[in-house]
This record gives C-alpha cells, structure tokens and sequence, in this order.
C-alpha cells in the first residue's frame, strides 16, 4: 500500500481526502506546515509526497525528496508554476488535477465583480451598524458594457457565457482561437491592445507562464480605457500589483477584484489576524475601498473538493498501477513551452510511465 505525505493541509482537504480514499486505501499522513527544505525530511518513508499552490517544490526539495524514495510528487491544484520540473526531469515523476470545476472559478469572478461593482461588501457593514445611507454605493449596469476576456480555457469560457447572459459586448484574447465558441456567444476575439482601449471590465483566466508574468503593467495601464475593473481569479503574478496601486491612485483603474495575489504565499489559506500584514502592497491595496481582495478560495466549493481529491488519489493509483499518466507533467521541458512531441499544445500534456 503507498504511503502518502500531504502538505500544507486543512481541515477541509482532510475531510474529503479521508472520503476520497475510501475507495483506494492508501496509507495518508497529513502535515499541516508547508513543504520546504525544513519539513521536506518528513517525507521519509513515504512514496508520494503531495503539494498545493504556496508550497515551492524548487531543485533544493526535489532533492531531498528523490534522496528519501519519494516516487511521485502529487499537486492537488492545477497549476504548476511552483514546481522545478528541470530538477524532477527523469528523477520524481509530477501529476497535477487539470480541472477540477471550472464552474467555481467561473462563477467566482463574477460574484466578486458584482459585488464590488455594486458596493454590497460596503452596504453589508453599513446596514450592520445600522447606517442605511446608500451615498458612496453607486455602480453602473453591467448590461451594455464591454467584457475583455484574457485566456479562453474551460474557466474563461464559462464566465463568457455567463457574461453574455448580462448582455454585454464580449472580446476575447487567446493564442488559440475556439471562432465556434465564440460565434455561438456573440463574441470576437481580438488582441491585447483592443481589448485594454475598449473594455470596462477585463477578467484574467490566462497561465501564469514567462509570457504572461506581469501581463498587467505600467505600460498596460497607459493603454486602458479609464475606469476599467480588473478581475483576476488566475494567478497573482499576471499584475504587476506595485504597477495596479500607481493605477488606482491615479483613478485609472476604477476597480479591482483581487482573488489571488503574487506575493500570497506568506498570507493566503492562513490566520494572520493576531500579526502584523509587512507585505506594504498588500496592506496598501486592503486600504483602497475599490478593491476587493479573497483569499484564493475561489476554486472553494464542495465539487471542487470532491473533484481535487477524487482525481489526485486516482493519479496515484494509476502510477503505482504502471499505467500512462494522463494528468502527468511532462518534465522534459519547461511545463510553459510547448512539448516538442505536441507542439500545438499550450500546457504540455506528454504522459509518463512508472519508473520500474
């Protein structure tokens, strides 16, 4: 039977990887700390070891797991920008859970741009203390207006159509054109430059790879059309956020939905109510009242859970079973570039095989 070690673990990943597990048995140990060159010596004895996104799997761990017996590093997430797929190349094999419900992410973005377009985190203190004022609260219709839509993936194309049920004008950008999809959604794809001069609202749901690291910049904001509202449930590292906080000083930016940040490692998923925030952008973007910021929780729903934890035990089955891995990440390359074998994928799709 594998024995696996879970790291950066709450109660919640407990719950339903116990329930999960009841269908393959393995033996699973879980640590709450973080998975680093410290804690990285618990792993063994153990086969798998498995992550979420704030644990950094750099060459350093890689080590030091391959040097302990781990077989296989299992990420519980999607993405895989933390991990050094160079220092796991034919050493530790790497598995990740592609989708695990793109309806939460979806549904997310557009529950935190309707609620910080309609002021209702604002409005819901106010009426707690009894103020019944609506002066400061004013939001526009979201009908009418243009949605820019950055990565057109399974999550992207979801809060289209949801978006096109408001009845607004839909620009999409992506390298690779689904011209169907958007035929069927009254939508056109466009580039960048349309999309930051015509959009009210623009929502990230593009990788974080080198392309797209600081996609939103000083040199975007020169470009947007005044007032824009910036969404982003992907990755924190798609903004420049020193480059956002010049942009919301100076009114540019009319608003900004927060579900990720680039520095959150330190801060999201944890209790930092008793502590100091010293991460200045951070508590410098919490002091804006246009910015709503979560915890990275929108993937947080009880079929997101269910999903992750059901098909991140059945990548592991299916390892120790010796079978191809479907949700294995090539680590041949970079995980960003293209595999040479399948050039015409974004996101390296190459299976592995148990080393046996």
């Amino acid at each position: 039977m594998a024995k696996i070690a879970f790291f950066d673990t709450k109660p919640y990943d407990r719950k339903f990887f116990d329930e999960a597990n009841s269908r393959f048995g393995f033996e699973i140990k879980y640590f709450e700390p973080h998975l680093t060159p410290d804690t990285a010596t618990l792993v063994k004895g153990f086969d798998v070891v498995c992550v979420f996104v704030n644990d950094v799997v750099d060459e350093k761990v890689i080590d030091i797991l391959v040097n302990n017996g781990v077989k296989l590093l299992a990420l519980r997430c999607a993405g895989y920008n933390n991990v050094n797929l160079f220092a796991a190349c034919d050493r530790l094999a790497v598995v990740r859970v592609p989708s695990y419900s793109p309806y939460a992410v979806a549904e997310h973005a557009v529950a935190l741009l309707m609620t910080l377009n309609r002021r209702i985190h604002r409005a819901y203190y106010r009426v707690r203390d009894n103020n019944f004022s609506i002066n400061g609260l004013l939001g526009f219709d979201v009908h009418g207006k243009t949605v820019g839509v950055i990565g057109t993936g399974k999550i992207g194309k979801l809060f289209t159509t949801i978006m096109k049920g408001f009845g607004t004008r839909l620009l999409l950008f992506d390298h690779f054109h689904d011209e169907q999809f958007a035929a069927e959604n009254g939508a056109t794809y466009t580039d960048l430059d349309t999309i930051y001069r015509e959009a009210d609202i623009i929502s990230l749901h593009c990788p974080l790879t080198p392309e797209t690291h600081y996609l939103i910049n000083e040199t975007t904001f020169k470009k947007v059309k005044p007032g824009v509202f910036i969404i982003n449930t992907s990755r924190g590292q798609l903004i420049n956020t020193a480059a956002l906080v010049e942009a919301l000083k100076s009114e540019i930016v009319g608003g900004a939905a927060l579900d990720v940040y680039e520095e959150e490692n330190e801060y999201f998923f944890e209790d930092k109510s008793n502590t100091v925030v010293t991460d200045d952008l951070l508590a410098r973007l919490n002091t804006f009242n246009n910015v709503l910021i979560t915890s990275h929780q929108a993937f947080f729903t009880r079929e997101a859970l269910t999903n992750i934890a059901g098909t991140t035990l059945h990548n592991v089955n299916e390892f120790f079973q010796g079978r191809e891995l479907e949700n294995g990440i090539c680590s041949k390359c970079d995980g960003h570039n293209p595999c040479p074998g399948k050039p015409e994928n974004r996101i390296c799709r190459k299976t592995l095989k148990k080393n046996t």
